[in-house]
């Protein structure tokens, strides 16, 4: 019996076959590109997003000077970052959603759904634009608190930096799936400040929750986001050994795992 070994044609196209993981990041790094030109494209979303935690660091920040020293900090601005940067990635992560309503209203979202990207790449390849957004005003927030006169240890900010992007991306996450779920911005817009105006006001951000009165320092212990506050706090001050920061930590981690998931199951269930 003879075998015959036959080569392909110099013309014929060879066909590679990707693995589940390459296909994953390939479809996740296309939806990334894709968002990432429309937000260059109109980048006044970027500049606002930043303007509001500036505007807070210049005119609220030297307000807090008389009160700082009570709670051990350098000063203000040592306080003062870490609550703006976990506001930014809380207020400006959880109004993601409203382009993706935009998207879906316009049929780019049922366009995805008839190609055979995969659906939870659809979630992530968005993600990715928001964490890259949120870590250049987070960069810049830090920046200009530093050049306000912040003192904090290098390490402690890069952490502080971590744990915001891991809390804004777990915000961009719910955003998304509850774009998804209401797809109307009028039922969108009420349900984030009635979620947002709590959240603020008793997470600490603007001012030490030891200030309020017992009943309200209650409520915030139970709140995660307070946890997260104190967290990114800790970490500026150079303190790494407290039961803040494991709370903090922990908090943030499991509120992204569930934001993720739900998002994940959103866009899954959107696109089936």
């Amino acid at each position: 019996m003879t075998t015959t070994l036959t080569t392909p044609r110099p013309d014929t196209p060879l066909v590679v076959e990707r693995g589940p993981v390459a296909s994953f990041v390939r479809d996740a790094v296309i939806v990334f590109r894709r968002q990432l030109r429309m937000n260059l494209r109109n980048p006044a979303w970027v500049i606002i997003g930043v303007l509001q935690p500036v505007l807070y660091l210049l005119l609220f920040g030297p307000l807090l000077e008389p009160l700082v020293a009570e709670f051990g900090f350098a000063n203000a601005y040592t306080f003062f970052v870490p609550g703006m940067l976990v506001q930014l990635g809380l207020f400006g992560a959880f109004f993601a959603g409203f382009g993706l309503i935009a998207e879906w209203r316009e049929g780019v979202v049922e366009a995805e759904r008839v190609t055979p990207a995969n659906r939870t790449a659809l979630l992530v390849g968005r993600l990715m634009r928001d964490e890259l957004q949120l870590l250049v005003q987070a960069l810049i927030l830090v920046a200009l608190g530093f050049a306000m006169g912040m003192r904090a240890p290098v390490h402690g900010v890069v952490l502080g930096v971590a744990l915001t992007m891991l809390i804004g991306g777990a915000c961009a996450a719910a955003s998304n799936a509850l774009a998804l779920t209401t797809k109307s911005e009028d039922v969108m817009a009420p349900m984030i400040n009635m979620i947002m105006m709590p959240v603020l006001l008793l997470s600490g951000i603007l001012l030490p929750m030891t200030l309020g009165a017992q009943w309200l320092q209650t409520i915030a212990d139970v709140m995660p986001t307070k946890h997260v506050v104190d967290a990114v706090r800790t970490s500026f001050a150079g303190e790494f050994a407290g039961s803040m920061l494991f709370w903090g930590v922990g908090w943030t981690l499991v509120l992204f795992v569930l934001a993720v998931w739900w998002g994940t199951a959103t866009f899954r269930r959107e696109n089936s």
